[in-house]
């Protein structure tokens, strides 16, 4: 493939049971790229290789007095050199097109994906992993997959010589056949050390990427408790890690390096002993001498795609192994059916939990585990969460979530967990997303009571003429406070206008007049519609249909708030956060 065709229509269906595996995967995804360069590569190093006889012959035919073998010489000479243009040039262009369209092919694989996991990606993968992978990782696999054609014009070249010399001058060619192959293998006992070296490199390097993606996404918490110098600090520790690592690995690599260097020097000095001595002797000839020493002299060149490939290798296959885990993320463990159903409705039930959501009503759920909250949301939105037994998929209108088709799934439920994210971009952008028409941005920002950003909006306005629609918000809105991108995320989820709306803690970072509010104009939004809310909040519960308690994993109490809170004791304990000594008490009294 061609880079102006980039990028892949379908980027494949990666094999992701290892490292090794993956990288292979990627290699065999481009063979005729491969078959290229590697024609490209066997014209560059021939034409090398085919040096050392011009020379050799020229030499001989000035030895000889001879005109015709001279200018025989010189003509070959200059056909060599044309062909190591070409094959010089066409081989890099060819390489590095390798290169880029398997760096392209994995960033379509991850982009995927990404997209098809959504928020859950960032709960079973650091984000600081993800950013790794999709970045440094990603130049690092497309070095390896670039390096398998060049290798393998170097290996095929060197048993191409050592034939051609055995034939030429058997002598002094059996000499050089038997040293090549222990030249090009001399390195590979140090090879799992170099490998294990560079493993603890990418570790810690991963891990100090991790660090410091984490520390810029808090450091407006940081900065507020004053924790900035510890994670400082912290991040100095392991970039220090890092750098001892990267020098442990470096001086492995430079031995490698080294013998690369020194033994075909001690090869060069055996050949030159042994055939001065044939040469005293008369068994070969001048010319035939400096054939053979020209050609272990340039056997040096591609002896050192034997050093890159080991190299490539031992810095890709982490970094393969990183994408493979990604990669073999799934939305669900089973097979999707392929359900036609674009917009399927009616009522949201988990079996887990016995959760049960009617169509067209504003259902609460009240968890006392915040974490639980978090994994029920996230299975409500079609994310299984894991289980030894199996998954167990959320029906909607009695159809398995994970059972349609991702599009349909997305479109039938849409799900705005506790820490949303904004996108840079103008407020206008932010609110351009799939939807169903039917609920305006300037309805959605009202009910989500974001008068106050829109004036924070127009005033940070330079450029725009004050209409805060066209003023950018900063990455992942850095610039608002955390209640005014919680009510922005809000918003955004309310333009969508979904079959079902799951709502994971909508108003925790808000007051209570503006949170009475964002409930009125939420439940006033989507009238008709399903919506859940997660959440303890008694503003929020009051204006619901209905308020299902889901207690130690299990839906044990639905009613109105106002029914949970007078008759049972655990729906008061959480919503009221009311201590057990005190619900104690009540118990008491009430017998």
């Amino acid at each position: 493939m061609k880079i102006q065709h980039l990028p892949y229509a379908d980027p494949g269906d990666p094999d992701v049971r290892s490292g090794t595996r993956f990288l292979l995967w990627l290699g065999r995804n481009q063979l005729g790229g491969q078959v290229t360069s590697l024609l490209w590569g066997l014209l560059l190093h021939l034409g090398i290789a085919g040096l050392p006889l011009g020379v050799g012959l020229a030499v001989q035919a000035v030895i000889d007095r001879s005109g015709g073998g001279l200018a025989r010489a010189g003509a070959l000479i200059a056909l060599l050199g044309a062909a190591i243009a070409v094959g010089d040039t066409m081989q890099h262009r060819t390489a590095v097109t390798n290169w880029i369209t398997a760096a392209a092919r994995v960033q379509q694989l991850l982009a995927r994906k990404t997209a098809e996991l959504g928020s859950l990606l960032t709960r079973r993968v650091a984000a600081g992993e993800v950013v790794a992978v999709s970045t440094g990782d990603v130049e690092k696999i497309g070095w390896f997959v670039e390096t398998l054609s060049r290798f393998a014009a170097a290996a095929t070249t060197l048993v191409l010589v050592c034939v051609g010399l055995v034939v030429y001058q058997p002598a002094l060619g059996v000499v050089v056949a038997v040293g090549v192959p222990v030249l090009a293998l001399a390195a590979l006992p140090l090879l799992p050390r170099a490998t294990r070296r560079a493993d603890i490199q990418r570790e810690k390097a991963g891990r100090a990427t991790e660090l410091a993606s984490d520390t810029v996404a808090g450091l407006r918490v940081l900065r507020g408790i004053g924790g900035e110098e510890l994670f400082l600090r912290r991040y100095r520790e392991a970039s220090q890690e890092v750098r001892r690592a990267a020098v442990r690995s470096a001086r492995m690599w430079a031995l490698i390096a080294a013998i690369q260097v020194l033994l075909p020097g001690l090869l060069l000095v055996v050949v030159v002993l042994y055939g001065a001595k044939l040469a005293l002797e008369g068994r070969v000839s001048v010319g035939e001498l400096v054939t053979v020493y020209g050609a272990v002299t340039l056997t040096h060149h591609p002896l050192r795609n034997f050093e890159e490939i080991a190299m490539a290798y031992s810095f890709s296959r982490p970094s393969a192994k990183r994408a493979a885990r990604v990669l073999s993320l799934t939305r669900t463990s089973t097979t999707v059916t392929g359900a036609e159903r674009q917009r399927p409705g009616g009522d949201l039930y988990d079996p887990v939990t016995g959760l049960l959501a009617p169509a067209g009503l504003f259902t609460a759920v009240v968890c006392g585990d915040p974490d639980a909250a978090g994994t029920l949301a996230d299975r409500l939105g079609g994310h299984p969460s894991e289980d030894p037994e199996g998954h167990v998929s959320v029906l909607l209108g009695g159809v398995p979530l994970d059972e349609l088709p991702l599009d349909a799934a997305r479109s039938a439920v849409l799900v705005q967990d506790k820490d949303p994210v904004l996108l840079s971009g103008t407020l206008h952008e932010l609110l351009d997303v799939p939807s169903s028409g039917k609920v305006s941005a300037e309805d959605a920002l009202a009910a989500a009571q974001c008068g106050d950003v829109l004036d924070a909006l127009a005033q940070a306005s330079v450029d725009t003429g004050g209409d805060p629609m066209r003023t950018r918000i900063t990455e992942r809105g850095r610039s608002l406070s955390g209640g005014q991108r919680q009510r922005l995320a809000l918003a955004r989820s309310l333009v969508t206008d979904p079959g079902v709306l799951v709502l994971d803690e909508p108003t925790s970072a808000v007051d209570s007049h503006t949170e009475a509010r964002i409930a009125a104009g939420v439940q006033r939004l989507r009238t008709g519609r399903t919506t859940v809310v997660l959440a303890s909040s008694p503003l929020l519960l009051d204006l619901a249909d209905r308020v299902v308690l889901v207690h130690e994993g299990a839906a044990v109490a639905v009613g109105t708030h106002r029914e949970l809170l007078a008759g049972e004791e655990r729906y008061r304990a959480v919503v009221t956060r009311e201590t057990e000594e005190e619900a104690l008490v009540d118990i008491e009294e009430s017998a």
